[in-house]
């Protein structure tokens, strides 16, 4: 039997922030936002995944897959776990962008190898499969890290040993270099987590180790790694930091696993305490983010870095009456093709059931939707998904509450008028090395270029097509020429050596 008590531990603390959170409401009825530039849209509600009993669900971030399709995962909901005969452990779903929600896996079937109650969405590899992870498992009960197929075939990479040694990935995986690369809480002889390294075949290794002083993972939330432009890795820890009684850290980190300390969050926390998963980097390599709690009303904060860590706090929220600019953003913030920052809370907004807000590089910030604003919530609350930009310039992700029957949350889609764009994967790669391109109606494309370098190229079908990095390329945009106009890569190509 899996060993819970850890996990459950973690478990009631988040299940407390969401019950605690704001007891009031302000009543406004079908207040859709405060700016009219953007039309949101519900794609479906998600009832059909949610825990029996309408408890709630924990939905994270969506990924785009090759066939247009988009892909995520649920902590709880489905069928019942192998391993305890009163709770679910989660499932693995696909949304059609016309809405239509189909579950590819229930977690912790028959031996339970597969594990259960991701903390974590999924990641997109160049071989059009997915890779995740879970907190729990019949294996070494510490979850696991898996690959599955858009078809839903699961196959567990490894399971790893739980607290005070390799720790529990409550977090996404990044790729690069031919590895996936991750962050586990409560791992480590002093159980204050580490970055780990795992090879395609299975092949674990254990880069760092925290010890409280340079940060402290904990879980409860997923916690994951940014790869910079630089070609290291970029993090944060919710907890613990050079400054005594700290409230978190921002670090870089080597591919070989050398960890630098860039900022330290002082337990005065008046820039912000407890930074959270989804660092984003701007084109001149500055760092964004958000904390979930510290500022003026300790209800969070935006905050950007440069690259030598000098940090300013660029917007704290619930700076607006009843904090109806948001609060408690629980999920960090993605790089738009217009150059500003997106993100969520989990507070706040004009119903106090969370907002999506747009803040500008230098801090100017404004609400783009309040959750909650539609008939009986139908639009759902309380979003704990990091938004996506997918091809089609529109952005996508997903609440974890109310959103129709059985309170399980919605898949909502937000449109900012920003034109469609393809997306690189990898978004690095050597010479000769081939790379898909993601899009939208790329059927009948007549060129493709790395940074006006012509390249080799075969389309695949409307979403895929794949080309050769040529010899000459050079950093910078790809663009295709199709039928419809030219696309260009939402972020820089970067060649590697």
């Amino acid at each position: 039997m899996v060993n819970h008590s850890a996990v459950n531990h973690q478990e009631d603390k988040l299940e407390l922030r969401k019950c605690l959170g704001r007891f009031l409401c302000v009543l406004l009825l079908c207040v859709a936002g405060r700016v009219s530039a953007q039309t949101f849209t519900v794609l479906t509600s998600l009832s059909s995944v949610a825990p029996p009993g309408g408890g709630g669900n924990l939905v994270w971030s969506p990924v785009q897959g090759f066939d247009g399709n988009f892909y995520g995962t649920a902590e709880g909901g489905g069928e019942i776990c192998a391993n305890n005969p009163y709770a679910t452990c989660g499932v693995v779903f696909k949304v059609t962008p016309t809405g239509t929600l189909t579950v590819l896996h229930d977690f912790c079937q028959d031996a339970c190898t597969d594990g259960g109650a991701p903390y974590s969405g999924l990641i997109l590899s160049s071989k059009g499969n997915f890779y995740g992870t879970t907190t729990q498992d019949e294996v070494n009960h510490g979850g696991t890290i898996y690959e599955i197929t858009p078809a839903g075939v699961v196959t567990p990479l490894v399971s790893l040993t739980g607290t005070s040694a390799e720790g529990i990935p409550y977090g996404s995986l990044a790729y690069a270099y031919g590895a996936f690369y991750g962050v586990t809480g409560l791992g480590g002889a002093s159980q204050d987590g580490t970055v780990y390294k795992v090879t395609p075949g299975g092949t674990l290794t254990t880069l760092h180790t925290f010890s409280g002083s340079d940060g402290e993972e904990i879980g409860v939330t997923g916690v994951g790694l940014l790869e910079g432009a630089n070609g290291s890795f970029y993090g944060v820890t919710a907890y613990g930091t050079e400054s005594s009684n700290g409230c978190g850290s921002i670090f870089e980190m080597t591919p070989s696993g050398v960890l630098t300390t860039l900022y330290g969050f002082s337990n005065t926390s008046a820039e912000g305490c407890g930074p959270i998963d989804g660092l984003a980097q701007a084109p001149n390599g500055d760092l964004y983010g958000t904390t979930v709690g510290g500022g003026t009303a300790n209800d969070g904060t935006i905050f950007k870095m440069t690259a030598e860590g000098t940090l300013t706090s660029l917007y704290n929220f619930c700076s607006e009456s009843n904090c109806a600019d948001g609060s408690e953003p629980d999920a960090g913030l993605i790089l738009g093709t217009d150059g500003n920052f997106y993100g969520t809370t989990v507070y706040g907004g004009v119903n106090d059931q969370g907002a999506i807000f747009q803040i500008t590089p230098e801090g100017a910030y404004k609400v783009l939707y309040s959750f909650c604003s539609q008939a009986g919530c139908a639009d759902g609350r309380s979003s704990y998904s990091r938004l996506i930009q997918a091809t089609d310039g529109n952005f996508y992700g997903t609440t974890s509450d109310d959103g129709g029957g059985n309170n399980g949350g919605t898949f909502f889609k937000l449109s900012m008028g920003l034109a469609p764009f393809v997306e690189t994967i990898p978004a690095s790669a050597k010479v000769g090395a081939q790379v898909e391109l993601l899009g939208t109606d790329l059927t009948g494309a007549t060129s493709v270029s790395f940074n006006g370098t012509a390249a080799v190229f075969k389309v695949q079908g409307p979403t895929l097509m794949v080309a050769t990095v040529p010899t000459g390329a050079t950093a910078g945009k790809v663009r295709v020429s199709t039928p419809g106009g030219a696309l260009v890569s939402n972020v820089a190509f970067r060649v590697s050596p």
